[in-house]
């Protein structure tokens, strides 16, 4: 995975925050995987139901108490949590986390009022910014997202849940996110879409590029690991792009492809197959 090729799983944030930040919050009586997403309704039933180890469906334990053995017969199925092996592993558990957050409509008025949400912008979901970050007029913000710190969000773009955008980063003028996680350095300037897809950090994405995420006959995309196609499970998958990929104006990527580290395409260029890391 491009995204993983300077960070490990733990490591990588899930609505910007690593996945062992959310491990650490689930609970100190607890251990869990290191690559696990573990669902709150999961968690909350193991708490509660006296088992031990939460397993699925390989037998895996995903979560256990710290007292507990591999061996202890008291083990709960889980039906929402799982491990992340694959990179739209990472863009699931985004959808769950960010997807199940709250609006907070206090937070939200005193972002107003001091000026880092235009009155010009709307916004219909929860969302949270972090410290000086912009909103800039005609954003539209549709669900819930999270962006972080020193960001430019706009002017005149469209941000649809579940989407996670880093520190430092700039969406522009007439772009479209939808259901992607955007790394923190990362630029997205003018007339681009980028759907379901997750972009590494410091990632500059020229004019009128384009992530196609969906077939013409509508079945699941495949995507290539190791020599050979694998099934997403997803109608919709993007694209997974490095660190510090730069396209060139109007490139155009097919669904399921990965851009490695350090990559560049030319102006006008379509991306079929994926393109190997340079660095």
């Amino acid at each position: 995975m491009p995204v993983l090729d300077h960070r490990s799983i733990p490591d990588f944030p899930i609505g910007n925050r690593p996945l062992r930040d959310h491990h650490r919050a689930w609970g100190s009586r607890w251990s869990f995987h290191p690559h696990a997403w573990i669902s709150p309704n999961d968690l909350a039933e193991l708490k509660t139901s006296g088992a031990h180890s939460l397993m699925d469906a390989s037998g895996t334990r995903l979560a256990w108490l710290e007292t507990s053995s591999a061996s202890d017969d008291s083990k709960l199925p889980a039906q929402e949590s799982f491990l992340i092996v694959h990179s739209w592993d990472l863009l699931r558990a985004q959808e769950l986390y960010v997807g199940a957050m709250e609006a907070d409509l206090e937070t939200m008025a005193t972002l107003r009022s001091t000026g880092q949400i235009h009155p010009l912008a709307v916004i219909d979901g929860a969302v949270v910014i972090g410290p000086g970050t912009r909103i800039l007029p005609g954003v539209v913000i549709e669900g819930n997202v999270v962006i972080g710190s020193d960001c430019k969000i706009g002017p005149n773009c469209y941000l649809r849940g579940s989407t996670s955008i880093g520190d430092r980063c700039h969406v522009g003028n007439a772009v479209e996110i939808k259901n992607s996680i955007l790394l923190s350095g990362t630029n997205v300037g003018h007339l681009s879409y980028v759907g379901d897809s997750i972009l590494g950090e410091k990632v500059n994405l020229g004019a009128g590029t384009v992530t196609s995420n969906l077939r013409h006959d509508g079945k699941n995309h495949r995507t290539l690991i190791d020599g050979s196609l694998v099934d997403t499970g997803r109608r919709k998958f993007g694209t997974i792009i490095g660190d510090g990929v730069h396209t060139g104006i109007h490139t155009s990527i097919y669904p399921g492809r990965k851009l490695g580290t350090g990559t560049s395409t030319l102006p006008g260029q379509i991306v079929k197959t994926d393109l190997p890391s340079s660095l």
